[in-house]
């Protein structure tokens, strides 16, 4: 078994091959000992090393934009590409520096499948769809705030909130003035972290840490979302509208 694993070592680690070799042969002989300082002089400059350094925090002028392919067909109705760059509808909360929003396609009712609809987020965009409704944005949020951080000069929640409602109309509505950060909409809401993480917060003051990859399916339910990180988290939300029951 032991020269079945050595066998997978890359072909241009001579040395490092022929290092474990001559431990494994050792480990042969009983001496478990050296086999592991073997290992570990070996691993001591590569993968495991670097595993061991703390991520550098990034700032969120270092992430790129996502783009957006918009498909559709063409008047032999064959399908094609409509365009493939940044969403038209970008708006960034000036309240709240780094937090932006990436407002992608958006649907009302039972959405006709012609093709040749225009771009819907050319024409606006809106907090949450109406029953039957669809919304499709990402959000970037900022890094956790370090001590003694202040808001933009002027700021207030309220201003902040009257920014959110005017840049997405009507967003700023689903806040909660007596808890600052918790919302609710009448929608079930699909949400992946697509880079970082975030915490999750409901009613009964449970946390859940989501890393890049986690799903929510949000029920209608009242929650707010912080950033546990120095770095920026981006978020998908696929927004379905219902009726409240």
């Amino acid at each position: 078994m032991g020269m079945l694993s050595w066998r997978w070592w890359p072909r241009n680690k001579t040395k490092s091959r022929d290092d474990a070799a001559f431990a494994s042969e050792r480990f042969a002989g009983g001496d478990r000992r050296l086999l592991l300082q073997a290992l570990s002089a070996i691993a001591g400059g590569g993968a495991l090393a670097a595993m061991s350094q703390p991520a550098e925090a990034k700032d969120s002028s270092d992430l790129p934009p996502p783009r957006r392919a918009l498909t559709g067909r063409d008047e032999a109705g064959k399908s094609v590409f409509k365009s493939f760059d940044v969403t038209p509808k970008v708006v960034e909360i000036d309240a709240n520096p780094g937090l932006t929003f990436y407002e992608l396609y958006m649907t009302e009712g039972v959405p006709r499948l012609t093709g040749l609809e225009p771009d819907p987020m050319l024409e606006g965009t809106k907090a949450f769809p109406g029953p039957g409704g669809t919304m499709f944005r990402l959000i970037s949020y900022p890094p956790k705030r370090p001590e003694g951080y202040k808001p933009p000069p002027g700021v207030t929640f309220e201003s902040g909130l009257r920014e959110m409602s005017e840049k997405v109309p009507g967003m700023g509505d689903h806040f909660d003035r007596s808890a600052p950060s918790m919302h609710t909409s009448d929608t079930i809401d699909y949400c992946v972290v697509v880079r970082g993480e975030m915490t999750l917060e409901l009613d009964d003051g449970q946390k859940v840490n989501l890393r890049q990859g986690d799903c929510v399916v949000q029920n209608g339910t009242r929650h707010r979302w912080r950033n546990p990180l120095p770095e920026p988290c981006l978020m998908a939300f696929i927004s379905i509208g219902g009726k409240r029951g």
